[in-house]
């Protein structure tokens, strides 16, 4: 593997040593889907991840753009969740919202537009601000990923499981996409369409965790959401002992809290079990991580 674990921690030692933490791609390169499913296998000597929810937005950066993410692997490594959504004329579109308003300067429901009429309309940043960014196409969005990040896909309502997996196929995306799903039918309906790609389950619970075994989900393509507060211990060790990573969600609350106490929040989440954590504060969270890896050296 290109980038193992071991190798994954000292890259990051030695950049934040050398002064390159800002101004410097921070690359995650998987030659295979085997791969990552390898380094998707957990080990106490794991490197922890940002999941930049969103994409990592930031003042004349919008949701869900690649020049967001390209801004974001500036700064750490970076998992990269992002919102298909579907257009009139059935393509998949990166957005979030079922309605343009929030985040471009254009009016109605992404349903109801071709990709044609998308293509006019420009992002809106989280203040407001409208930027010269376009919506990119999840095809545009694979294609730029490749040899840069990890994705983790997130299917909005009224899109086929089929067509991300499709998407995926087509852009020989295997090795660097996670297809987040809600339910164990869902993640049991995804393994049975792909059964070589990794899946980000919701598993809150080892109940949770046998019944997507029970349905045919293998626990070495699963990474489990936790949710949006901290899991009990006996959760993260049963999970860890069967190799998945946890991926914590810390939008919200734990941003809030975060922001208003100290940085030092994501480091001791980290300590505690959590393997990602999926922030709206990718820069910040990144900047802490790299200096929890700098005290590890």
């Amino acid at each position: 593997m290109l980038l193992a674990t071991k190798r994954f921690l000292l890259l990051f030692v030695a950049l934040v040593s050398a002064g390159f933490v800002y101004g410097q791609p921070y690359l995650l390169k998987f030659k295979s889907v085997n791969e990552l499913q390898q380094f998707m296998q957990w080990s106490p000597n794991r490197m922890p991840l940002v999941s930049c929810h969103r994409g990592g937005p930031a003042p004349g950066y919008p949701e869900n753009a690649i020049e967001t993410f390209a801004h974001s692997v500036q700064y750490h490594p970076s998992i990269i969740e992002c919102d298909a959504s579907l257009t009139k004329d059935s393509a998949l579109v990166m957005m979030h919202d079922d309605r343009l308003e929030r985040t471009t300067n254009g009016a109605g429901y992404v349903r109801d537009k071709t990709a044609a009429e998308l293509k006019s309309v420009l992002l809106k940043d989280n203040e407001g601000t409208v930027t010269s960014y376009h919506i990119p196409t999840l095809d545009e969005v694979l294609q730029w990923g490749k040899n840069k990040v990890l994705f983790t896909l997130d299917v909005k309502r009224g899109v086929p499981y089929r067509m991300i997996v499709d998407a995926v196929r087509r852009n020989k995306a295997e090795a660097y996409s996670i297809v987040i799903t809600y339910s164990a039918n869902q993640a049991a309906e995804v393994h049975q369409l792909a059964p070589d790609l990794m899946i980000s389950a919701s598993v809150r619970s080892v109940a949770d965790l046998e019944r997507l075994n029970k349905m045919g989900v293998p626990n070495n393509r699963i990474v489990a959401f936790i949710g949006t507060s901290a899991a009990d211990k006996s959760v993260y060790d049963d999970l860890h002992s069967k190799g998945i990573w946890c991926i914590l969600g810390t939008m919200g609350n734990l941003d809030n809290s975060a922001k208003a106490n100290g940085d030092k929040l994501y480091s001791r989440l980290i300590k505690e079990g959590a393997d990602i954590l999926s922030t709206d504060r990718a820069i910040a969270c990144g900047n802490e991580l790299l200096q929890l890896a700098k005290a590890k050296d």
